[in-house]
């Protein structure tokens, strides 16, 4: 699953943007530096049922943003993207 999957399904299930989801870590004070992840992942479990795999993926867009490396840029893998940077306003903004 891409990258990009990750956080489309995340939508689906929680009907969230990647971009609502900043929002809310940054009031919970989650993209402050030195945030381990652990926390953050049980408040998505606890409160949206995301699993670890989608929450890492949330993870990662809080302290990077929307861009990725460019070693999953068309590189075949299961994690493969077309691009290095992400769709954070959601599936309509496509």
């Amino acid at each position: 699953m891409s990258f990009q999957s990750y956080l489309d399904n995340i939508e689906l299930k929680t009907g969230k943007t990647p971009r609502e989801f900043i929002a809310l870590a940054e009031a919970k004070g989650f993209t402050a530096p030195g945030v381990k992840a652990t926390p953050i992942v049980d408040w998505l479990k606890a409160d949206f049922g995301l699993g670890r795999g989608h929450a890492m993926a949330l993870v990662h867009v809080f302290r990077n943003g929307d861009v990725i490396s460019d070693k999953h840029v068309d590189s075949g893998g299961t994690h493969s993207d077309p691009s290095n940077r992400l769709e954070l306003d959601g599936l309509a903004a496509r």
